[in-house]
């Protein structure tokens, strides 16, 4: 018997979350063609081989990342959805991860020669830690049950990015690479609301459970976490002992995995706060937006509709 469609609907809302992420997503979009990222040339020419091989390999990594999120993150979501809504949001969250990978190759295309290109993602495809979390998270969007998914999503997409989201962040703050970071900081401002909005599926479904159910997923969760941050760390000493950041670039990982945790509505597992991150970091993320012009150069400011910059509220649903 042929499949009976059924036209999704928006005047007929069942979860009021799922329209307001559509409507936030939507006013956000932006694309990578728009940022003037040559502006940054200046900057980059100044820079020494060991931070032009660090932010390279950072941004390898997020394309690693990015790519499995949107080949096999969202498709394994959508196997789960309570209503036609919540698909065409996990669309759209698709699509956007596909936009910050190759956002990624904008960058790249910008700055790098092509063998410095064809050297950094052969890094990126061979490095063990890289491709150890990549394969774990996408194992359990392969295998594990809707709740397992969506802590694997969520663990990526507020916790696991930002070991390479540090250096832009780094460097806008000593105000360089601006541009550069203004994609950044649209990618940081998407994945905050992508973050939220999985986390708050979870929960949805989570409360269903009985408490026993509840301690056996809890379990699972923080020690994915704990495996997945000793994983983490090996990555970051190997990304930024050079540069001597590790033990600042460690901190805003477990302040992020504090957040991640936030999202899926369990209690924070790291003493760290915001007030341990380095500063010029955090400002890097907190900084209002530029003043673009929507028709010429566009960062951060532009509006398709009414957009906000991310701050820390926008880790809460």
């Amino acid at each position: 018997m042929a499949k009976e469609y059924i036209a999704i609907n928006w005047n007929n809302i069942e979860d009021a979350i799922d329209k307001a992420t559509w409507e936030k997503l939507t006013e956000q979009f932006w694309l990578d063609t728009r940022i003037p990222l040559s502006n940054d040339l200046d900057d980059w020419r100044q820079m020494d081989q060991q931070e032009k091989d660090l932010v390279g390999l950072v941004f390898g990594g997020l394309t690693l990342l990015d790519t499995v999120q949107s080949q096999d993150g969202m498709s394994a979501l959508k196997e789960d959805i309570r209503t036609q809504h919540e698909e065409a949001v996990l669309n759209n969250i698709e699509f956007m991860e596909s936009v910050h990978a190759k956002s990624y190759s904008s960058i790249f295309e910008t700055l790098n020669a092509p063998k410095e290109i064809e050297a950094i993602f052969e890094w990126t495809n061979t490095n063990e830690f890289l491709q150890y979390k990549a394969q774990r998270i996408n194992n359990i969007y392969q295998t594990g049950t809707p709740l397992q998914k969506k802590i694997a999503s969520v663990f990526l997409e507020t916790f696991l990015f930002y070991s390479g989201f540090y250096t832009p962040l780094y460097y806008l703050g000593h105000n360089k690479l601006i541009n550069v970071a203004e994609i950044i900081k649209l990618i940081l401002r998407d994945e905050s609301v992508h973050g939220t909005y999985i986390g708050y599926k979870f929960q949805v479904a989570f409360n269903e459970l009985n408490a026993d159910e509840q301690a056996e997923i809890k379990a699972w969760m923080y020690d994915l976490l704990y495996e997945l941050y000793e994983n983490e760390e090996k990555y970051t000493h190997e990304l930024y002992d050079g540069v001597g950041w590790t033990d600042s670039v460690l901190t805003f990982l477990r302040y992020n995995a504090n957040k991640a945790l936030m999202n899926l509505g369990q209690d924070p597992l790291f003493p760290d706060t915001a007030d341990d991150v380095s500063p010029v970091v955090m400002n890097g993320i907190s900084t209002s937006t530029s003043n673009h012009d929507f028709f010429s150069q566009v960062g951060n400011g532009y509006r398709l509709g009414q957009v906000e910059v991310m701050d820390d509220n926008d880790y809460d649903i």
